[in-house]
């Protein structure tokens, strides 16, 4: 289990670094901007909204995979 959670707040570029094995998790949620300059600067929230997906659950799916 990860000792870091990941929350709609963080840049997805930082989500990225607690691991990698997390960008297919993004792709098949729909988040096909993982390699975007703006995902150095765009919150997990800010991203969502962008793609019509739901921050929250996201963020569920995300901390189910690193857990």
């Amino acid at each position: 289990m990860s000792e870091q959670r990941i929350t709609k707040d963080m840049i997805i570029a930082d989500i990225i670094q607690i691991d990698e094995n997390l960008i297919p998790v993004l792709l098949n949620a729909g988040m096909h901007c993982v390699g975007c300059p703006s995902s150095m600067g765009e919150t997990l929230e800010e991203a969502a909204e962008v793609h019509g997906i739901d921050a929250d659950e996201l963020c569920d799916l995300l901390n189910e995979f690193i857990d």
